[in-house]
């Protein structure tokens, strides 16, 4: 008897296979003329070689389908497991959606900017995405990321920042290191919570497939098969953004987000992000978006809070 084995641990079985295992009794009364042994993140199913082959194409499109959305029902799998279409093929109609997030989040761009950001990231496999505060620099690139992990064209996602202390000196704040970090990379957190359940997301880090850390962790490293993104780089100095633009390995997407109307560096240091934008202008494979005031997508007092601001710099 011929024997095929499936790895679940990169989902979540309990989900995966609904309460009381409803979707793995709906599973196995669809492939009868198997045997569907299921042991916490393992499946075991046995049977003749062409049935398997059958099992093993029908069990990745509902692993891609509940990566992508989250969610795994009887109606989903009856239309995975009876159409002759691809999964690719069944998800048309749908371009613009980057991540389904929890909660029934759709996560997409929302302005023209932020649609020709994501073009972008799709022709270049270095991109900076510049602009104010709120034009969503950070959660696209986030959304970009955890797309490419879900739809394995990356192994990892490894996000940093410059570890500048707005007001703040880390060195005399209680903690660990993870404990003095974690409220200053909130906002990453916060993206990656509206895209990823809860429990997948702390195994996700355990594992190292998602890594968060300060931009001095990157020294010496490669970073292959990965999907990279530099958060705040207006506070990196030259040498910072060369050390880190230096680290992209193979298969390897770099997402570089910033505001250069947010510089925390002291004066007379040169922004690695400003300098970098003149250097790069250029070169094949890196692109550049610069996003404006149309683009925030938080209150619309900010848009309000932006351009008062820039009145005032403008008269200075």
């Amino acid at each position: 008897m011929n024997e095929l084995i499936i790895d679940l641990s990169e989902s979540n079985p309990i989900e995966f296979f609904g309460v009381k295992n409803k979707n793995l009794a709906f599973l196995k009364a669809h492939f009868p003329k198997l045997k569907i042994v299921a042991r916490g993140s393992t499946m075991k199913i046995y049977g003749d070689e062409e049935q398997l082959a059958e099992f093993d194409k029908r069990i990745q499109m509902m692993l891609t389908h509940f990566g992508r959305y989250n969610k795994m029902d009887e109606d989903v799998m009856e239309r995975l497991l009876t159409s002759d279409k691809s999964h690719e093929d069944m998800g048309k109609g749908h371009d613009d959606i980057l991540v389904h997030g929890n909660s029934g989040i759709l996560i997409r761009p929302k302005t023209p900017n932020q649609r020709k950001l994501v073009e972008l990231t799709k022709k270049n496999d270095m991109v900076f995405a510049v602009g104010p505060a709120g034009t969503g620099k950070t959660y696209i690139g986030v959304a970009l990321a955890v797309k490419a992990l879900k739809e394995k064209r990356v192994k990892r996602i490894i996000i940093t920042r410059p570890a500048v202390e707005a007001g703040e000196n880390l060195g005399f704040l209680p903690g660990d290191l993870k404990e003095k970090l974690d409220p200053y990379m909130q906002p990453i957190y916060d993206a990656l919570r509206d895209m990823i359940p809860a429990e997948r997301l702390t195994t996700y880090i355990e594992k190292g497939t998602i890594q968060i850390a300060p931009l001095a962790f990157m020294r010496g490293r490669t970073l292959d098969h990965a999907y990279v993104i530099l958060d705040e780089s207006q506070n990196t100095t030259h040498a910072q953004m060369k050390m880190f633009l230096t680290r992209m390995g193979k298969d390897a997407k770099f997402f570089i987000t910033g505001d250069p109307g947010q510089i925390d560096l002291p004066r007379r240091v040169t922004s690695g992000l400003k300098e970098a934008l003149l250097i790069l202008k250029n070169v094949n494979g890196v692109g550049m978006m610069y996003l404006d005031d149309s683009d925030v997508v938080r209150h619309r007092l900010v848009k309000k809070v932006i351009e008062a601001y820039k009145d005032i710099e403008n008269r200075n």
